[in-house]
């Protein structure tokens, strides 16, 4: 795939840079168009030929929310928020429904530890860098989301070093090796069918020894076996820890956007496995899937951090709550 490298404009101070500007909503809102364009078509044809929110409206929006894989629980939820409004207000236009609907779906990513992050500062560890460690089945744009981290890092004055720990497949060592060169940053690998904790062991030291800022470490994607999976990821965790206490400080779960609702049973084995403390959810603009975005963050209560709506190297933005509501409902 051919990656568009545009450079970040950046305007902030060591370490810290803004993944979001007027450029950035531009972006957003074209990787969204896909989702948009089937949401409000379903959601016009709902509310064709009525004037006011009946139950027939409101059946009509829980199939338009589910189809648009925003999942079911998190469905329900919705719906019976709006169906209170409803009963409280007695009267309810149908005009006013995507304004409800809106707010109603801001409220649900707010109580579900979505953050409105428009600047993210890389924490500062006394034992070494700050280590992140990258996990999610092949195919989802794990290397590459971890490339473009890489290149924003970077542009971000932090040093980046990555570490490639998928030794069980040779292109995903490959095509890390790429990812480094293409950046710019030093790479740790010792290619296929090494052990993943050395690995990682050697990545962490040799990020120390280089007084990196950041450490990236790629893992297997393999979910055949959930108790295997949890072993490894549990040993390498456990060897990082022997270099630098507390890594890794994140473990950072990949998910494809365009596979709706299989993302989300993704995570769940995911979090089954091993600790996720943050979402990146990739391919939001080739899908018409973007409604799994909110059905993820509100069913696995673990923040969304990363979007992906492109595929050039700056298309991977920091997620905001309130951009992307804004963007999903802007018409």
């Amino acid at each position: 795939m051919t990656e568009a490298f545009v450079i970040l404009n950046q305007q902030a101070s060591m370490g810290v840079f803004s993944f979001f500007s007027k450029d950035k909503k531009e972006q957003l809102d074209k990787g969204l168009e896909k989702t948009k364009e089937s949401f409000f078509g379903k959601l016009a044809r709902t509310v064709a030929g009525k004037s006011r929110v009946d139950a027939e409206v409101l059946d009509s929006l829980e199939e338009t929310l589910i189809t648009s894989d925003v999942g079911v629980n998190t469905t329900l939820k919705i719906i019976e928020k709006i169906e209170e409004r409803v009963s409280r207000d007695k009267f309810m236009n149908v005009s006013e429904l995507d304004v409800i609907l809106k707010e109603e779906i801001t409220n649900l990513l707010e109580e579900n530890n979505s953050s409105d992050t428009e600047n993210y500062e890389i924490p500062k560890h006394d034992d070494g860098p700050h280590v992140i460690m990258v996990v999610g089945v092949n195919g989802v744009g794990k290397t590459t989301t971890i490339g473009k981290l890489a290149h924003q890092f970077k542009e971000g004055d932090n040093k980046v070093v990555l570490g490639a720990a998928d030794t069980f497949r040779a292109a995903a060592v490959d095509q890390l090796i790429i990812w480094s060169e293409r950046v710019g940053v030093p790479i740790v690998e010792q290619g296929m069918n090494a052990d993943p904790a050395s690995v990682a062991f050697d990545t962490l030291e040799s990020a120390k020894a280089q007084g990196a800022d950041v450490a990236i470490i790629d893992t297997a994607g393999r979910l055949h076996n959930k108790v295997n999976l949890m072993n490894e990821l549990t040993k390498i965790k456990r060897v990082m820890s022997k270099v630098i206490p507390g890594a890794p400080h994140e473990v950072l779960l990949v998910l494809d956007g365009s596979t709706g609702q299989n993302a989300y049973e993704q995570a769940k084995q995911f979090a089954a496995a091993t600790d996720i403390t943050a979402l990146a959810i990739t391919k939001l603009d080739g899908t018409a899937k973007g409604g799994v975005v909110i059905g993820i963050s509100d069913q696995m209560k673990i923040p969304v951090r990363y979007i992906g709506v492109g595929e050039g190297v700056n298309d991977l933005q920091l997620f905001n709550r309130k951009h992307f509501v804004d963007s999903l409902f802007s018409k």
